[in-house]
This record gives C-alpha cells, structure tokens and sequence, in this order.
C-alpha cells in the first residue's frame, strides 16, 4: 500500500489555470474521491497523478517518492509510477478474449507465462469474472467490460488505483451494484484508490473522504457526512441535492465547543437558532442551509417551537417519487423545497407550517 501527496500542485494552460496549488494527502488504503462539477480540474489532477500530464506547479509524491516536482525538472513517465487505472470508456480490446485483455500489462513487462495465468486468474476471481476468461471482449455487457478493466487494473498489483468516472456508462441499477462491489473489492485488498466522480450520491456512497473541487481549487475536504451535514462554504452546501439556501442577518453568536457555535438567526418573515462552524458578528449576513429532508410539516395551527426555525406558508407543489414526495411550500419571501413521507395527505393551497430542528440547520458565514 502507498500514499500520494500533492503540494501546491497547479495545471495552466496557457492563461488558463485547470488546477491552482492544490494540496492533499491520500493515506494508505484510503479511498479519496475527487468530486465537482465539469471543468472543476478534478481530472486533470488525477492525470497529473497518473503522469499522462505534467504539473506546472507544485510536487507529486507517490509512497514517498518524488514523480514529478515542476521546479526541480523531476518527472518520472506513467509506465513508471506502478499505477493501475480504469478509464470512462474502459478501454477494452475487442479483438482479444477476457483473459488476453488482463494480461496485457503482465505481458508488456515480460513476465513469465505461468505467472502471467496465475495472476489473470487471481485477478478475475476478485470481479467474479474466472468463467469468462476465454470470452470474445464484444461479447461482454457494460458491468462484465467495467469488471474486466477492474480485473485489468489490479492484476499487476499496483501501488495505487486511479479511476476516472469508471460507472458513468452504466444505468442506474448497475452503476449502483458495480459501485457497492468496487468498494467492496477495494476495501478487501486495502488499495489506495483516488476515484473522480461529478455524482454525489456516488461519492458519499464509496469514499473515506471526499475532496470537492471548484474553479481549480479544493473548497472542502472530509468524511462524505460531514460534507454533506457541515459544507464549509456555499459552493459546497449548494453542490449536493437540492439544499435551501436562506439569507439571513445574525442577532447573536455562543460557541458551543470548539468545533460549532449556536447562531440566532432573523430573515424575512422568520427567526430562530442554528448552528455555524466559526463565530459571526451581530448584524453580520449568512446562509443557513436546511436539507429537504429535514424539514417538517405541520397544520398551520401548530405553534412554534422556540428552539426550531419555523415558517408560515401554502404548499405550492407536490411531486410523487416513490420512496418520498417532493413538496414546494410558498413562504413570504421565498420558496422551500421539502422531502416528506409519500403517503401523507398534501393539499396544494393548503396553509401549512414548516419546522427545522435547530441542529439541522447550518450556516456558512
């Protein structure tokens, strides 16, 4: 196992710049995953990783070896970096079997014939693909091609796996099997792996830690919950899901521990408390983000709690998904978005209250 360590890593091309001094550490057996949208730099820093690209800035160490460092001239070829990668495309040969696609790499090094079998076979028994070794590549469906070039990728035990939206060709049922048994796999052989992905659910599902991109820079890096419960600024609460974002004018600030502070909150048409990662000024503006699914409906009757943020409005829209019910409720200023229950009784037109546990609320300041 082997870690990889980028230092002020930068990619300009021209007067463009694709990755400005990134920073980060992947620990041995981890599984980072590089997540953001299009044109965030997230693959162009993995190809730096992998060597098919040449940092202009920065140093890239992998277990603890220098692979490229753009002030000292250092740059040591991909051949050279012992990485296994699996593309978008998978990138199979379909003029060979199963089994001469895993070799490949075995036979480029001019390893032995005996061992070339033993561990083509080893590394098909790990995707559970042994009883296709002798099948045409054409001949394969999308998650038994994605299994092979998994299979392709380990089967010279690499230092570190590197994976480039390996699921994106896949449909929704597969694209999630393949993803629990990839971790699954990855996992069982404690690889080190650095994975890139623009799907969220796709990222909290199969990472460590999740590294979210913007514009070139690293905005946050952390565990997949506490990205998604505590975004460190409001690229990242917008980036995942459907989150509402409500401006809002801070009355008071109490630190709670070292890590969060309680914020009293005023907006218009609605008060109340949340929590916040740094401390804020009175009279300072944040963004309090609230998750859809954390928020509660009630008759209009209701009376508010004192610890809840609380909103009076109608519902505007209802939405029926199966597993929850999208519900729009119309607010004097603005417009929540809630997932409830699916079978509840939702009127469009009908006066509701919306409540928010003060811990579900989270503000960027």
């Amino acid at each position: 196992m082997s870690n990889v360590i980028l230092e002020q890593v930068s990619r300009n091309f021209g007067e463009f710049v694709a990755v400005d001094g990134v920073n980060l550490r992947v620990n041995e057996g981890e599984f980072v995953t590089l997540l953001g949208p299009s044109g965030c730099g997230k693959t162009t820093t993995l190809r730096m990783v992998a060597g098919l690209d040449q940092n202009t800035g920065g140093r890239i160490s992998i277990d603890n070896e220098v692979v490229s460092d753009a002030a000292r001239g250092i740059f040591v070829p991909s051949e050279r970096r012992r990485l296994g990668m699996v593309f978008q495309s998978y990138a199979i040969w379909p003029h060979m079997t199963v089994f001469d696609n895993v070799a490949y790499p075995l036979r480029v090094r001019r390893r032995p014939k005996a061992e070339i079998k033993d561990q083509v076979l080893r590394a098909l028994r790990l995707v559970e693909m042994e009883g296709f070794a002798e099948r045409p590549a054409p001949a394969l469906s999308g998650g038994q091609q994605q299994r092979v070039a998994i299979a392709r990728a380990l089967v010279f035990e690499p230092k570190v796996l590197l994976l480039d939206e390996p699921l994106s060709n896949l449909d929704a049922k597969l694209r999630l099997q393949m993803g629990d048994e990839f971790r699954s796999i990855q996992k069982r052989l404690g690889m080190t792996s650095l994975y890139v992905t623009h799907d969220q659910s796709e990222a909290m599902a199969l990472s460590d830690r999740v590294v979210v991109m913007d514009r070139g820079s690293i905005q946050q890096v952390g565990s997949p919950e506490d990205i998604y419960r505590y975004p460190a600024n409001r690229i990242v609460a917008a980036f995942f899901g459907t989150p509402n974002l409500l401006e809002a004018t801070v009355e008071s600030c109490t630190r709670i521990d070292e890590r969060r502070f309680r914020l009293e909150v005023v907006g218009q048409g609605w008060r109340g408390p949340c929590e916040a990662a740094s401390g804020a000024r009175s009279g300072q503006t944040v963004t309090v983000m609230v998750r859809p699914e954390d928020v509660r409906i009630t008759p209009a009757c209701s009376e508010g709690d004192a610890d809840k943020l609380t909103w009076s409005g109608r519902i505007a829209h209802t939405i029926f998904r199966g597993p929850i019910r999208s519900i729009v409720v119309q607010t004097d200023d603005s417009r929540l978005n809630i997932d409830a229950p699916p079978f509840g009784n939702y009127t469009i037109g009908e006066n509701v209250t919306v409540m928010v546990q003060q811990r579900a609320a989270w503000a960027v300041v």
